[in-house]
């Protein structure tokens, strides 16, 4: 296999021999007389990306003659040569994984400050308004299927001003594959002494598929001709998020349920506490001077059962400068990644933000940053610029 921009191309000798793999599959006719089971379409689609994969070790490993082309050629084709196996293995974990179990994970969010309804249920109504949300992801730009994302909210307090509601909608695309998630949340906030206690749940569904059709093959192949039944996960989350002037803190739970995958390629919902992850943010808010001030935050995602248990840790800070310019920085050590953030609220109701993630980690060299930008607008907020809300 070679790496090209848009794919692989296969050389006819490595066809022969990548044939000759294929007719030694076990699950081919038995040699005395039988047929072997035919195994379902989900194992043929491993076993064909594993010879894949098997056969893309062996053209790097014994090919001498591609070796030494790929030492001549110029810093870019490396590049795009890492990036495209790093696709590939991610596909391939994805179709290995998708025997035991079924999981749409917590979304990376470089801006999760000014979109806490993602985050936790129990943001809905802080903000005082009916407040919009949108916000566009491109992540790994440069590399072709890599993964997208649209996030669209909205959320109100009622006119009690104790209750709220609120809808999300999540639209991802990554390679193949394409996820939408549906949620609406409703929250009951109480007054305490120096702030607000909000407790929020959230109920909605995760619906995800994929289509293989527009894999390259050298011959038709019937494993990759069609795509997977699209999966429809309903599920519900909990939270509690507490805030005043000067602090805030919230602990949410995204998902409740987990699923896995049955035979004949039925998904089964059950519960395990120790499948939970739990998401923490804080943050405060310090003055530096009369124009200045400085907003340190944090957030952890953990799951304390599982061989990983720090999934994402992001620290940040932000600079706000006359309350209409927001400058800061975070790390995220998940991705070992450094996040540049600005965001300038352009009147009482309009804010906009930008942020632009670097790789610091060892895959720094084999995919460019991750942009994102966002816009939230407030309808008939009662903030106004002398007291704004921070939080």
């Amino acid at each position: 296999w070679i790496a090209s921009p848009t794919g692989f191309a296969m050389t006819k000798k490595h066809a022969r021999h990548c044939e000759a793999e294929r007719r030694s599959n076990p699950h081919t006719p038995s040699l005395r007389g039988g047929t072997a089971k035919q195994p379902s379409l989900r194992a043929r689609r491993s076993q064909s990306m594993l010879r894949f994969l098997d056969c893309f070790t062996l053209r790097v490993r014994n090919d001498d003659t591609h070796s030494a082309s790929l030492r001549g050629r110029t810093a870019k084709q490396p590049i795009r040569f890492l990036t495209t196996a790093a696709a590939l293995l991610c596909m391939f974990a994805n179709v290995a994984a998708d025997s035991t179990g079924i999981s749409l994970a917590f979304p990376v969010y470089s801006q999760y400050l000014h979109n806490g309804l993602a985050v936790n249920p129990a943001y809905s109504g802080t903000r005082g308004a009916l407040s919009a949300f949108v916000s566009g992801e491109k992540r790994w730009m440069g590399v072709a299927g890599a993964p997208q994302r649209q996030t669209v909210s909205l959320h109100s307090p009622f006119i009690n001003g104790r209750d709220a509601a609120g809808i999300l909608a999540q639209f991802m695309q990554y390679g193949f594959t394409k996820t939408t998630s549906l949620y609406g949340s409703y929250a009951h906030s109480i007054d305490l002494k120096s702030g607000k206690l909000s407790f929020g749940l959230k109920a909605g569904v995760d619906m995800a598929g994929s289509n293989f059709s527009g894999i390259e093959t050298v011959q038709p192949d019937a494993v990759f001709a069609a795509g997977d039944k699209p999966w429809v996960l309903p599920n519900i989350g909990a939270g509690v998020y507490y805030y005043s002037r000067r602090l805030f803190a919230g602990l949410a739970v995204p998902q409740f349920m987990s699923y896995r995958k049955s035979p004949g390629h039925t998904v089964q919902a059950y519960h395990r506490a120790g499948n939970y992850d739990f998401v923490i943010t804080g943050g405060g808010l310090v003055d530096i001077g009369t124009a200045v001030k400085f907003k340190p935050s944090f957030l952890l995602q953990y799951s304390p059962d599982r061989s990983e248990k720090v999934k994402q840790f992001d620290i940040s800070g932000n600079f706000i400068l006359a309350n209409c310019v927001w400058l800061g920085a975070s790390y995220r050590t998940s991705e070992k990644a450094l996040v540049g953030i600005a965001q300038l609220q352009l009147n009482r109701q309009l804010m906009v933000g930008l942020s632009y993630d670097y790789p610091t980690g060892f895959m720094h060299a084999a995919r460019n940053g991750s942009a994102e930008l966002c816009l939230r607008y407030e309808f008939g907020t009662r903030i106004s610029a002398a007291n704004p809300r921070y939080f």
